[in-house]
């Protein structure tokens, strides 16, 4: 089996690690820091403050842009469901904006539509790798005089006209197992305000500036220094694991741009996409349903994902929640009974990727 994804450290990772075991530090220390400190390096950032998970990344982000009971996130239906779970921790109202098929991401013109007197924080998921319509998204931003908070748990190193995701207001990124760049658990928030930033660290360590000296009622999202100790030698290489994926999906792309019912992504102008995910989309004019299709791709030896089956709007737990303003996104609900996400990463080999096209090929009917 070809797998979805495929984890795998090098010599580096693992003297790192030791490093740290041997020191007898591992909680958070100076190599959270160094991750911290590469990480803004890396992309352009300014503040970077590590945490123990993505989720708790949203979490803490939105806590400090001070929302109150009744105010609005408004975000996309089609994301993991972190990004809804940390709009209810953070004890706001979650709304919804539908998208568009060409990226899976907000579309703008949707979310003018969708913004209230209420609405606070305009929250689009760079989803896949690639990011969402920033610039009218800013705009609107603006107009309106809201926050925007980045969820670019997927797009580490993405940009949008030349700018890095993050940095467009407050920005999260999720550093687990099968993200791009990785710590097995773990997550980061950017913002270009240093007064935020100084919160953020306040807040992650149990509300202490110094030990035993509170300032606020805080939390422990502390990450260890055994985690960033797995994720730095990564940076060193991330911009040769982004360009492999690139080679990757542009093989793909190319193989799989004339099978019939299929959608292939694509890289929109001016936005560099790190494909996290490579992500078609089975059509109603295609020769099998989504299910046959993955069945039929197992059969073949080809793992795969469907990144997301459905809404996260369409599960009881959060229709039926009175914080959750459920919405009409029609063009999101028909993504999510589309999408197929096939093997992209960097640990691919040529005739893994020949048999991919090969198989998706013969699925689809397309002619050899």
């Amino acid at each position: 089996m070809i797998p979805i994804t495929r984890v795998q450290f090098g010599i580096e990772e693992e003297e790192l690690v030791l490093e740290v075991l041997r020191s007898g530090s591992i909680a958070q220390g100076p190599k959270v820091k160094q991750l911290e400190d590469e990480f803004a390096a890396t992309f352009g950032l300014d503040h970077v403050i590590a945490v123990n998970n993505g989720t708790t990344a949203l979490v803490g982000a939105l806590e400090v842009l001070d929302l109150h009971p009744g105010d609005e996130v408004l975000t996309t239906p089609f994301t993991f469901v972190a990004t809804l779970n940390a709009i209810l921790e953070a004890g706001a109202t979650a709304t919804f904006a539908d998208i568009r098929d060409e990226d899976f991401n907000l579309d703008p013109a949707s979310v003018r539509e969708r913004i209230t007197t209420r609405t606070k924080v305009l929250a689009p998921v760079h989803l896949y790798g690639q990011m969402a319509d920033m610039q009218p998204i800013e705009a609107l931003a603006h107009d309106h005089g809201l926050r925007i908070l980045e969820d670019a748990a997927q797009s580490h190193g993405a940009t949008y006209h030349g700018r890095p995701a993050g940095s467009y207001g407050l920005g999260t990124f999720s550093l687990y197992a099968t993200k791009n760049l990785t710590t097995g658990e773990g997550g980061l928030i950017v913002t270009d305000d240093a007064e935020l930033a100084d919160r953020l660290r306040v807040l992650r360590n149990q509300g202490m500036r110094a030990r035993y000296e509170y300032e606020v009622a805080g939390h422990n999202y502390r990450l260890t220094d055994l985690q960033a100790a797995v994720g730095i030698p990564q940076l060193a290489r991330y911009a040769s694991i982004v360009q492999t994926r690139r080679r990757n999906a542009a093989r793909l792309t190319e193989g799989l741009a004339d099978a019939p019912g299929i959608v292939v992504p694509r890289e929109l102008s001016g936005r560099e996409h790190v494909w996290h995910q490579y992500t078609i989309r089975v059509t109603e004019e295609a020769r099998v349903d989504r299910a046959e299709f993955v069945e039929q791709l197992t059969e073949h030896g080809i793992g795969s994902g469907a990144y997301y089956p459905r809404l996260v709007t369409d599960y009881d737990a959060y229709r039926r929640h009175p914080r959750v303003s459920v919405a009409d996104t029609p063009v999101a609900a028909r993504v999510a009974r589309e999408v197929v996400s096939l093997p992209v990463h960097h640990h691919l080999a040529d005739d893994e990727l020949d048999a991919i096209i090969s198989a998706v090929r013969e699925i689809s009917g397309a002619s050899r």
